[in-house]
């Protein structure tokens, strides 16, 4: 077991029943975390301390006393060692794919297990709120495959990450309005009113990262103007975000379809803010204090490789 030079990795996984916190448990014990699945509440100290390598501890709602005021004392005494990197992870998914998922395992929620599974769904919600309001990271997996799950534990968990562990990690994704926000987005932008390459015949069935049709959005007469100020308010928020000690934040840009301009902002974001990286670290510094990951969620969907049209990758992601 590899422990990180800067303490012992704790992780505590909760969410929402059908979420897929079982999956996140099973990423991070291949990634050579020490796994257990609902221990009683008041072990969980005892565990840690005994404890010789990174550990991962599921938490919910299946734990009998299970109360989200006591998990959080626990979290906030595990953090005040310093011997430690407790973390706390929720994953959730919307009401429809938890749905579709207790309708395909015909398992009864843990919340309503006489009743309907509506009713323990939202029982979950209110009894978990202040978990996910403290979370260190949220996964929304309603629309995450397994492999993109696992690629995602392992960039924030893996071994590569201790090396960077002191770094905020920004993930920049771009998206489509009318299939909803990304869950996990914390400064969202709307870039709906620049020109839509949708509407050229030559330019709709292909992508952002086209360089005709960054050239077409670009073009806009109010372009450059909105870059730049979108570019400048995220360069100093992040600063502050890693002075707070922030562990994670996510970026996302929006137009209509997440084919076209959202996309194309969002790599000219990732192509500024790595500039900002390489800059630093050619003066002798560290790098800034983030690193970054560059997504496109409609693209994902739809299973389009970066840059080639071609469908060989499930999750569309990556390191920037």
């Amino acid at each position: 077991m590899t422990v990180s030079p800067d303490g012992l990795r704790v992780v505590l996984v909760t969410g929402l029943s059908g979420g897929g916190k079982a999956s996140v448990l099973r990423a991070l014990e291949d990634l050579g975390y020490d796994a257990v699945d609902n221990p009683p509440l008041g072990m969980i100290e005892d565990m840690v301390i005994a404890g010789e390598g990174n550990l991962a501890i599921g938490v919910d709602a299946r734990s009998r006393g299970f109360n989200a005021g006591a998990v959080l004392a626990a979290l906030g005494r595990l953090r005040a060692n310093p011997a430690l990197r407790p973390e706390l992870i929720y994953a959730l998914a919307d009401e429809t794919t938890l749905l579709r998922r207790y309708t395909e395992s015909r398992r009864r929620h843990p919340l309503a297990p006489q009743g309907l599974v509506a009713d323990g769904i939202a029982a979950e919600q209110t009894l978990t709120a202040d978990l996910r309001a403290a979370a260190d990271l949220v996964i929304d997996t309603s629309d995450l495959p397994l492999a993109g799950l696992r690629q995602l534990i392992e960039r924030h968990f893996g071994n590569s990450s201790d090396s960077d562990s002191s770094r905020l990690v920004v993930s920049l994704t771009s998206f489509a309005f009318p299939r909803g926000l990304p869950k996990d987005a914390e400064l969202v932008f709307d870039a709906r009113f620049l020109r839509n390459p949708h509407y050229d015949p030559i330019l709709k069935p292909r992508t952002g990262l086209d360089s005709e049709v960054g050239a077409y959005v670009a073009a806009d007469p109010d372009y450059e103007l909105f870059f730049t100020k979108l570019a400048e308010l995220v360069e100093m928020l992040l600063p502050r975000f890693v002075q707070e000690g922030k562990k994670y934040t996510t970026v996302a840009i929006g137009c209509t379809g997440g084919r076209h301009r959202s996309v194309y902002l969002t790599e000219k974001l990732a192509e500024r803010l790595s500039a900002r990286i390489e800059a630093d670290r050619a003066n002798g510094g560290p790098g800034t204090g983030w690193r970054l990951h560059v997504s496109h969620r409609e693209l994902a969907r739809e299973g389009l490789d970066l840059g080639t049209g071609t469908p060989p990758i499930p999750f569309q992601a990556r390191e920037a």
